[in-house]
């Protein structure tokens, strides 16, 4: 797996970048600003960026603003998102794009380091991998339909995906039967008008429309 890395705190970025290079994923650029990050893109076309909302020279969301644009100039580009905060209006846009292959996680979980390379490899694999803390925030903005049709059992199933949770984690984490599981997720899949498909596609389109509400 190649990587881009960009992330203005020195210490940080070279602390993710010796991490990945333990577990073999090869760092190709690390950069420490928004329009680097889209020239090293650019020239690299790597498997993941994995992107700091804030950096340079506001500080507010040109990481985020840059990690939309690198989508839009390499169609399905996996973005891994790094953030203090939940950067709302930008999150919901990167999160509901229409395509697998993005996470957002709050930068104490990299402190986590078994969660942070699940999460960096499931992005880059195309999956999703969405922070606890950011499903709550962005489902503090209301629902409405389809989602309204969800039992309160499926809605906490589907939150379960949105986290990238397995069938087999979700079964152990509500302690259901993987058959129980299976049966909410087809009937997720029938109340959001997923037709027949790959089941990953599903499952991704399924997470996309739960994030974007």
């Amino acid at each position: 797996m190649r990587v881009v890395i960009a992330e203005d705190a020195v210490l940080l970025r070279a602390g993710v970048t010796r991490l990945l290079a333990d577990e073999g994923i090869e760092t190709v650029a690390a950069v420490d600003n928004g329009d680097d990050l889209l020239g090293a893109i650019t020239e690299h076309r790597p498997d993941l960026a994995i992107v700091d909302v804030r950096m340079p020279p506001t500080f507010t969301d040109e990481g985020l603003r840059a990690a939309l644009a690198a989508r839009k100039e390499i169609s399905g580009l996996p973005v891994l998102v790094l953030s203090q905060y939940v950067e709302e209006s930008y999150a919901v846009e990167l999160l509901s794009g229409g395509a697998g292959g993005v996470g957002y996680l709050l930068k104490e979980r990299v402190a986590d380091v078994d969660e942070f390379l699940d999460a960096v490899r499931r992005v880059a694999d195309g999956g999703t991998a969405i922070d606890p803390d950011v499903i709550a925030q962005l489902m503090a903005r209301g629902r409405r339909n389809p989602l309204d049709s969800l039992t309160a059992r499926e809605s906490e199933v589907l939150g379960l995906m949105a986290q990238g949770l397995s069938n087999n984690a979700i079964a152990n984490s509500l302690v259901v039967s993987h058959g129980a599981v299976e049966k909410h997720i087809g009937n997720i899949f029938s109340k959001l008008g997923l037709e027949a498909s790959s089941e990953e596609h599903r499952r991704v389109r399924a997470v996309l429309t739960y994030l974007g509400r």
